[in-house]
């Protein structure tokens, strides 16, 4: 792999970057504000690519103006080259432009214990029902501030069905600290006026109120509360299919 060769391919691999910067694409990746970090990278790489490329073609010229002409070919001839498994960098290049990475679901949630925290605080909510609530923020107040907040109050949640070994739903969402490798699942049982039949993956919206009711997750012990559903019908999958 020579200069020309590298300039190349960190112009297409900042074009990609900047693709899936300027499109939906990146948040298959990463989370939703790291955007304006994946654009500066993008551009970082094509300004690198185009300073390479400018360099390759000023280093020749300087060399004819001050050197012999054979003291240059004997230079040139001796020209390093990067190893050639350099070129195993163009896999994730087009790995980028030709898979469409799906977000994860049910598959790896279900692999995973719930990655539910206790929050830094519980703002007020605001008025009107139904209540639209993250699956992160509805599940954070049902267990740790054991849903005062939440009593009489019409709740809408939406996430992913995921089904336990034997079979009982839950409404899911995969949350991200930084990127999609270090994505986790938080989960919210269901209860009450449940459809018939509920498919993996499906995303559905409920509409229901609090219950005291948890269980725990059988991959890691960890606390999963529930909602009485009253309403539920599919959606399509959201813009953003993660939740920060």
């Amino acid at each position: 792999m020579n200069r020309q060769a590298q300039a190349a391919l960190l112009f297409l691999v900042g074009g990609a970057v900047l693709h899936a910067g300027f499109t939906d694409l990146y948040l298959r990746y990463v989370k939703a504000g790291l955007r304006p970090l994946l654009l500066v990278a993008g551009i970082v790489l094509i300004v690198a690519a185009i300073a390479t490329v400018w360099y390759e073609w000023r280093q020749p010229r300087e060399a004819e103006a001050n050197q012999p002409a054979r003291e240059h070919q004997d230079r040139r001839s001796h020209a390093h080259h990067e190893p050639r498994i350099s070129w195993l960098l163009v896999l994730p290049l087009f790995a980028l432009i030709l898979v469409a990475t799906p977000a994860l679901g049910s598959y790896s949630a279900m692999r995973t214990g719930t990655a539910l925290q206790k929050p830094w605080g519980f703002p007020a909510l605001p008025a009107g029902d139904p209540l639209p609530l993250s699956v992160v923020d509805y599940a954070g107040r049902a267990v740790y501030d054991h849903g005062h907040a939440l009593d009489d109050r019409q709740i809408k949640i939406t996430g992913f069905i995921t089904l336990d070994r034997n079979g009982a739903p839950y409404l899911t969402r995969m949350v991200l600290n930084c990127c999609a490798a270090d994505a986790q699942p938080v989960k919210v049982g269901l209860t009450g006026q449940i459809p018939p039949v509920l498919a993996p993956d499906t995303w559905l919206e409920v509409i229901g109120t609090y219950t005291a009711k948890q269980t725990k997750d059988p991959v890691n012990d960890g606390v999963i509360p529930f909602i009485n559903i009253s309403q539920a019908r599919p959606v399509p999958a959201p813009h953003n299919r993660y939740e920060d």
